[in-house]
Parts: structure tokens; sequence; C-alpha cells
């Protein structure tokens, strides 16, 4: 365990630090604020390869105008002691000159995966996720990249990526991590007032609903979308933006469920706004 984890932020800086570890080298992306979602990322990371790297940055180039950059939650001397516990072997938290300098205009773009759901509502935000990562790969130069299945359609286009680009990194995605009560753990959690935190559960409990009508052999897609926008819909704190029921790798909305199926959905929980999926298979 390293037990004098120092932040990089240059890219000459990086790439000596990065020199000297050992091979396989794993890769966790993050904008920080680290809950114990992104610390089992890192910790599977820590069984899987010799090395683990981890990267702090908050993407100007993923929030929409409307989004609140300056507001993002941050924490570096906070989040540096958590990784250092995990075990993280070295820490890059470039700036936004560093990861753009003057004059950038070229992007990576993932072109049908990322019009449905999240990218129908947040145009750029995924042009602005795939050059980013692309970014932190050359960096890093990792064996294997760490992504969390919360953030469901991202994973799905990273792997994308990946492969129409002939990257040679595998992306491992983990599975959600949940608070006692089934809501999955996000930074975003921390906008929640008490009353909008018990509301929140109707996320958990309707993606439940739907999955238990699966097991016991519900394969119409419309009837499983139906059961949670039903549940969630009697919630008065909540406002569901949508449901999908789409196939895992394509994310083309299913009329039947037949293969490995993505349940997911954004909800409102007064101002925050809140995604979730159960993986059906």
């Amino acid at each position: 365990m390293n037990n004098s984890l120092l932040p990089v932020t240059s890219l000459d800086d990086l790439r000596i630090a990065r020199a000297a570890l050992d091979e396989p080298v794993g890769f966790v992306p993050t904008m920080g604020y680290l809950h114990a979602g992104h610390l089992s990322l890192v910790e599977r990371a820590r069984r899987e390869c010799a090395s683990v790297v981890v990267s702090i940055f908050v993407n100007p180039t993923q929030f929409a105008p409307t989004d609140d950059l300056d507001a993002y939650p941050r924490d570096l001397e906070r989040d540096t002691r958590l990784l250092e516990e995990a075990g993280a072997d070295l820490l890059w938290t470039p700036t936004p000159e560093v990861m753009y300098p003057p004059g950038f205009q070229t992007w990576v773009e993932v072109e049908t995966l990322t019009r449905p759901l999240e990218g129908a509502r947040r145009p750029g935000h995924f042009r602005g996720v795939t050059t980013v990562v692309t970014k932190l790969f050359n960096g890093v130069q990792p064996q294997r990249a760490y992504f969390g299945q919360k953030d469901a359609q991202q994973a799905a286009v990273i792997r994308r990526m990946v492969r129409d680009l002939n990257m040679p990194v595998e992306i491992v995605v983990c599975p959600i991590v949940r608070e006692r009560d089934g809501l999955a753990m996000s930074s975003r959690n921390t906008y929640l007032d008490p009353d909008e935190r018990q509301a929140a559960t109707v996320l958990y409990r309707s993606l439940s609903a739907a999955k238990s009508a699966y097991e016991e052999g519900e394969r119409n897609a419309d009837t499983l979308r139906g059961i949670v926008a039903e549940i969630v819909n009697a919630e008065p704190l909540a406002k569901l933006q949508y449901v999908s029921c789409a196939d895992y790798d394509t994310l083309e909305e299913l009329k039947t469920v037949t293969g490995k199926t993505l349940l997911s959905m954004a909800v409102h929980i007064g101002t925050t706004r809140l995604i979730d999926n159960f993986v059906l298979e």
C-alpha cells in the first residue's frame, strides 16, 4: 500500500511516475469527491493489477452551459487520503489547461450509442466524456480501466470507443454500490434534503419491482417500463424524466426482453437529477 500518495499534475510528471510502476496497470478515472462506489473500483483494480492509477479531473467539456460546473463538489485532500487507504499507487490531477491547451480542436465522438437516454437530454455530454477518456488513456496507458455500472450508457459508449479505435485497454464494468436502503451512491446525493433523500429510494424500489416481474416471467418491455413509471409517479417529490428498457450493448429500445437488457431511468428529486439502472440477464 502506498502511504505517501502525492498528486502529479503535469503530463511530464505523470509519464515519469507512470514509467516506474509495475505492470499491469489498472486505471480508475474519476471527477473526485469520492464515495464507496469509487473506492470499490480502486479496490477491484488493486486485486487485479500490479499498480493502480487514479485520476481526478472535473471535466468541463461534459457539462452543459446550464450546469453549474463551479458548484460540482471538490475535496482533494480528503480524496487523496481515501485513495492512500485504498492502495492507489499514483494520483493524476490534471488542470483544464493540461487537458485542453490553447487552440484545442480535436474531439472523439461515438455516434449512434450517444443519441438516446442521457445523450438526448445532455447534448455534447458524451463528446466531452469520450474525448477526455481518450486523453486520460493516452496519458496513463493502462492495461485495464475500471468504470461503474451506475453510468451504464457511459460504460457502453466507452466499450464501443475502445473496440472501434483498437485501444489496447480492457474495460471492466463494476457493480453499483448502494446505500443500505438501495439508493445508488452518487456525489449528487449530497444535494438532497432529508425529505428528498427519503423520496429518492423510489428509484431502487421501482427498478426492484420491475426486476421481480421479470423474474416471474414478464418479458414485455412496455410492461416493465410501466411498472417503473407507476411507482415513480406515485412519489410526490419525484418527476420521472425517462425510463428505458434497452439492449445492453446497442441501447436500442426493446419490445420484448430476450438477451442481456438494461433497465434504466432518470428522475428529478426536487432540483437534483438522479440516474439508476438494473441489468436483466
